[in-house]
């Protein structure tokens, strides 16, 4: 958003000469760090071009309070460990000017290649500008830069939140025929974040091509999408807006969770409600532990999917892709972006996923 007043252009013309600064700044230390020509600093690059001695600088959006967050870094840091790697971690808690703060630090640290889960998209620019000056290549995970600034990063790595979403939805079509059989109506209500946020968009538009795509072999069917509600990504925010929809409609029969850490909250509010039982089924987004142990011990129970996004695999690929951007590999991602491989567990192969020592589903161990 940009809120124009009396102000603007002076905010501008600092914002400028902040960016040039650091930029100048960045080159100078860029300059005395690498300007060595010895035969030590040769073997040195030699030895990091394989990831043994490379420094990483990790700039996090946030860490605490999410277990995803900390499983994405965690991923990262074991695929760090594997190569040789050191990864030098600094968590922004969800200040944009905190994280464009810290980036600066890892630019002065001398790192060789950043990482970072941007909280702002177009907030971090500077910090863009900054690390192109200073000739440290720049890996994006989990979010993604504005349009306008991708020229200036390697790689973006993360899942294809639509496709992901799809495979839940085609999972819930399928255990609707089996459940509600293949004719009348089946109403269908996705909770999501906040009112028009991306993710929340491209999940439950993923969700829907995949339920609809299986939909299309099934005439009898029809499909009623209610209103889409919103949780704020907390089960206890998630709750109220559940319980209404469901008491509203007693004839509810399948709820998509565009998150499980909203799970125990919509729970909660179809019980209220009086349907938590063989009239509802639920299909989730995330991948969470607690939600692959409950279909496995309930089966048969209305939590029937979730959908996995792996931040575990996201951390360790973009580990990857940051010692690929040191090297200068043109070829490891060629399109500026790496969508990892996702999953779905069922009950029906929920036992293969079950790890009780992780927190998220993950391809790799």
């Amino acid at each position: 958003m940009i809120i124009t007043n009396k102000k603007t252009g002076a905010r501008a013309r600092r914002v400028s000469v902040i960016i040039a600064v650091a930029a100048a700044s960045a080159l100078v230390f860029s300059g005395c760090a690498r300007g060595g020509t010895d035969a030590s600093a040769s073997v040195d690059k030699t030895a990091k071009a394989t990831g043994k001695g490379l420094v990483i600088g990790w700039s996090q959006r946030g860490i605490s309070g999410s277990d995803w967050w900390k499983t994405l870094v965690d991923g990262g840091q074991s695929e760090a460990t594997k190569m040789g790697a050191k990864i030098e971690l600094l968590d922004a808690n969800g200040d944009t000017v905190r994280q464009n703060a810290d980036i600066q630090t890892l630019i002065t640290k001398g790192v060789d290649v950043v990482i970072m889960n941007a909280n702002d998209p177009i907030g971090v620019g500077p910090s863009v500008a900054a690390l192109k000056a200073a000739g440290i290549p720049l890996v994006t995970v989990n979010s993604n830069l504005d349009p306008s600034l991708v020229k200036d990063m390697y790689c973006y790595v993360a899942e294809d939140q639509g496709y992901t979403g799809a495979l839940a939805g085609d999972v819930a079509a399928k255990k609707a025929i089996e459940k509600f059989g293949n004719s009348g109506e089946i109403k269908v209500v996705g909770i999501g974040g906040f009112p028009g946020d991306v993710i929340s968009d491209l999940r439950y538009n993923g969700f829907l091509k995949g339920y609809e795509d299986y939909m299309k072999a099934y005439p009898g069917i029809k499909t009623t999408k209610l209103e889409t509600k919103y949780g704020e990504w907390k089960p206890d925010k998630a709750l109220a807006p559940i319980r209404d929809v469901a008491t509203a409609n007693p004839d509810l029969k399948i709820v998509f969770s565009m998150s499980d850490v909203m799970q125990g909250g919509i729970e909660q509010g179809l019980q209220q409600a009086g349907l938590w039982g063989n009239g509802v089924m639920v299909a989730s987004y995330d991948g969470g532990m607690n939600s692959v142990k409950e279909m496995i011990d309930n089966p048969t129970g209305p939590l029937q999917a979730t959908a996995s996004n792996q931040p575990w695999d996201q951390g360790a690929t973009a580990v990857k892709m940051a010692l690929s951007a040191f090297n200068n590999d043109a070829t490891a991602c060629p399109k500026k972006e790496i969508y990892i491989q996702t999953s779905v567990v069922t009950p029906t192969n929920a036992k293969e996923y079950y790890k009780p020592e992780d927190t998220y589903v993950r391809a790799s161990k």
